[in-house]
């Protein structure tokens, strides 16, 4: 976490959403959450925010949005930092912590609190699969 006021939090963390829907990519400095989020962008997902997302809570639910100074920037790692369209805020539907790996081939439901709400956590794999079924998990959920 990075900062913290009466409204919300700013994180490290990046987000990407589909249909409103989004996933917050939370793990230290080059763990690859701008690019995951970059193969998520190429598979048709927009753009939150990248290394610094803003999270506020409305209700039953928790807002992403970027912070003004970062909003519609990407750093591509040795490519430099690009220009990308994105969606002014969405809904959180999950977490992806690329901190942590699975390595349970159907893993058990992982979860973290957010602003006093439990959020759905899902850990990394190192699976050339995993943009992918990140991408099929933000447009369909998991089955329980």
């Amino acid at each position: 976490m990075i900062n913290r006021d009466s409204s919300g939090q700013t994180l490290h963390a990046t987000s990407v959403a589909v249909d409103g829907r989004a996933a917050l990519i939370r793990g230290p400095s080059g763990s690859g959450k701008s690019g995951l989020a970059l193969q998520l962008i190429a598979y048709g997902a927009s753009l939150v925010s990248d290394d610094r997302t803003c999270i506020t809570r409305q209700n039953e639910h928790i807002i992403l949005s970027a912070p003004e100074a970062l909003s519609g920037l990407i750093e591509a790692r040795n490519v430099g930092i690009l220009s990308c369209p994105t969606v002014s805020s969405a809904q959180l539907g999950f977490i992806v912590d690329m901190s942590q790996v699975e390595n349970h081939r159907l893993p058990p439901f992982h979860e973290d609190k957010l602003l006093g709400m439990s959020v759905p956590v899902i850990r990394r794999t190192d699976a050339d699969h995993f943009p992918a079924a990140i991408m099929l998990y933000l447009r369909n959920g998991r089955v329980n």
